[in-house]
This record gives C-alpha cells, sequence and structure tokens, in this order.
C-alpha cells in the first residue's frame, strides 16, 4: 500500500485512488468531548472541514437517551413494567396516555442544544489554543424526528406525537443557532429509520419496532420532511445529511442491494431543497469492494460545491479494506472524501485512534 524507502514505508501513495477529506459522522467513543476534540485534530487535523464533540455522555447511542427525556412528560408514559437497559439508559418505549391529547403535551429540554452549547464553549477554547485548526466548523448532528417516532412510539400515536417532538426538535435547533455563530456552525441531519421505512426493514429483535410509514406514499412523505429539515437550517450555515442503513450490534437493519435509494434519496434533495447543501454522506458495507455496490452513483446529480462522503471505513479491516472500497468506488465516482459508515460511539474500547488514523491513511489533506 505505502511505497518502500529502504525498510521504512513512506506516505506516499503509489499509482491508487485517493479520496480527499474526512468526516465524523458524528459519535466518536470517547469519554469526553474535550479527547474527541484533541485527538481528532491531532489525526485528522487537515482532513476535517467540521468537528463534532463526539455525541459522549447519554448521546453515545445516539437517540436512545431521548426515551427517557420524552418518559419525563406529562401525558406520556413508558411501555412495559421492566427497564430495558442499554447501560444505564432505558430504552423502553413509549406511549400517550389514555385520554391526552397529543396537541397538550409539553415535552422537556430534549439536550442537544444544551449538549452543543457546552461543547462549543470547550471548541472556541481549544481552537484559540491552536488545539484546532482556524477555519473549523464545530459540527453538531440531529436525529430526525421520524427517527425518535418510529423507535420509541407504535400504532396511532406516531402520527398524533410526530408533530409535538418535530416542534420541540425545531425548538432546540434554534437555541443552537441563537447561541453559536453561524460561521463556525455546520448541522448534520442523520437519516437512518428512513431507510428502514424504504426498505421495508425491520428492528423487531432490538427495539420491537416495525418501520412502516403513517403517511400515505413513504418516498414523498420521507422526502417532504427532509426538505422542511433542511429548510429550517439557515444558508449562512453549513448543513449536511448522514445516510445510514442503522448500526446497532454494529448490524444494520437490512442489507442495500447498491446505492440506488441513496441516490434516489439523494437526487431528490439536490432537486427540491431551498438552500445549498455542504456534503452528502452515504453508507458502505464492509464487504462491498464491488463495482455493483457503487454503479448507481453514475447518476447522483451532485452540486458544484457539495462534497461526497463514502462511509467506507471499517475497524474490521483498516486501511487495506478501505483502499479496495476506494478503488471500486473510483471506477464510478471521481471526487469524494471519507468516513465510517455510522458513528464510533459504540465501538469496541481502544479502537478509536486506530479508525481515525485509518481515514488519514487513506484520504490527503484539503
Amino acid at each position: 500500500m505505502w511505497e518502500v524507502d529502504g525498510f521504512l514505508p513512506t506516505r506516499k501513495r503509489i499509482d491508487m485512488a485517493q479520496p480527499q477529506g474526512a468526516l465524523l459522522v458524528g459519535s466518536v467513543n470517547y469519554n469526553d468531548a474535550e479527547t474527541t476534540f484533541r485527538t481528532a485534530a491531532e489525526i485528522l487535523g487537515g482532513q476535517l472541514k467540521r468537528l463534532p464533540d463526539g455525541e459522549v455522555g447519554d448521546r453515545y447511542h445516539w437517540i436512545i437517551f431521548q426515551a427517557d427525556v420524552l418518559g419525563q412528560a406529562a401525558g406520556l408514559e413508558r411501555v412495559g413494567d421492566e427497564p430495558v437497559m442499554v447501560r444505564h439508559l432505558d430504552a423502553r418505549g413509549l406511549r400517550i396516555a389514555d385520554g391526552v391529547d397529543a396537541a397538550s403535551i409539553v415535552l422537556p429540554s430534549l439536550g442537544y442544544a444544551a449538549a452543543a452549547k457546552e461543547s462549543y464553549a470547550l471548541f472556541t477554547k481549544l481552537r484559540a489554543e491552536g488545539v484546532i485548526a482556524a477555519g473549523t466548523r464545530f459540527q453538531v448532528s440531529l436525529p430526525t424526528p421520524v427517527a425518535v417516532v418510529s423507535v420509541f412510539f407504535q400504532g396511532e400515536d406516531r402520527a398524533a406525537i410526530e408533530p409535538v417532538y418535530r416542534d420541540a426538535l425545531y425548538a432546540e435547533l434554534a437555541e443552537i443557532l441563537e447561541a453559536i455563530p453561524h460561521e463556525d456552525l455546520a448541522i448534520q441531519w442523520d437519516v437512518a429509520v428512513e431507510f428502514g421505512i424504504i426498505e421495508a426493514a425491520t428492528y423487531e429483535s432490538e427495539f420491537g419496532s416495525q418501520f412502516s410509514a403513517w403517511w400515505g406514499d413513504a418516498w414523498t412523505g420521507i422526502i417532504e420532511r427532509a426538505l422542511e429539515q433542511a429548510a429550517q437550517v439557515p444558508a449562512d450555515v453549513e448543513l449536511g445529511f448522514h445516510f445510514c442503513y442503522g448500526d446497532a450490534n454494529e448490524e444494520h437493519f437490512i442489507e442495500p442491494t447498491d446505492t440506488t435509494n441513496l441516490v434516489k434519496f439523494g437526487n431528490a434533495l439536490f432537486a427540491g431543497t431551498p438552500r445549498p447543501l455542504s456534503w452528502l454522506h452515504l453508507p458502505v458495507p464492509i464487504e462491498r469492494d464491488d463495482e455493483a455496490y457503487y454503479a448507481p452513483l453514475a447518476s447522483l446529480e451532485l452540486p458544484e460545491g457539495t462534497e461526497l462522503y463514502l462511509g467506507l471505513v471499517h475497524r474490521e479491516d483498516g486501511a487495506e479494506g478501505a483502499q479496495r472500497r476506494i478503488d471500486a468506488a473510483s471506477k464510478v465516482v471521481a471526487n469524494f472524501g471519507v468516513g465510517t459508515e455510522c458513528g464510533i460511539g459504540r465501538a469496541p474500547e481502544g479502537t478509536t485512534e486506530g479508525i481515525l488514523r485509518t481515514h488519514a491513511d487513506v484520504a490527503r489533506a484539503w
């Protein structure tokens, strides 16, 4: 993989496709934001335009902590008598209590704005010290309302609670936009459960949840929601979308045949978005080093100025495996950066630095 000068490998590439730039999808398996910022900046500073806080603390398992948050609201009840513990978080579902009008439910603060403001203060401190490069933006990743509603609610409750949760999440975003200078901020919408709905998949064994639309046509409703989410972010704030097929127990809820549905969704976003998109991230399963998986990317209508990131970095096979997938993708698409398929907040302890170094090994700096 590397040219050899005597006995020592050098980092000079030999006739291989090399992407430019890296994207940290969101969660990173460190205990605190400062470790995330310092380690990522040291290893990947030249490859990163944006830096998340690692979604540390309760956010480590993506949206699971939202069940405990929402469970505090009057009018909502937990489903089941026994907690379903994921570390210290109770992953039990929720229901609207009998006789309660969903529109009357007042949700507590969801936690996203508070976490963003706390981490941004640390981000600016480290940037002032020179730890984080000037010009790097602070990245905040948010789930879509469909994700939280699908995973924690069932039946008719989904349609009833969606606007309540949507408005609460948009209020969190507005608080972030008010607190953080726009020239410093990048927002990412995490789109995962939507692909479960598109593919008619299930997380029955994991969360007891069947992915199904509670509106009319699945595609129409999903695209309408994504465009609405894009519209919540002002044009002077960078905006990206992370597409995902799930990562519970490091497994997808369904294995995509190829990138067809990813491309269809991406093109619909590009065609309808009321503002420019700064990046789009697409997942790549570890075993897909065949050109067939990437072939639909030839139809991706990526706008000028929008970066494409392929989530082809996997901890199990490091730089060698990533390079195989890069070589296959490069036969179809010329310019892209790299990332992991999903966040790495649930990666085995002790593997995080190696995953970050793989990004640096296979992608050149900006």
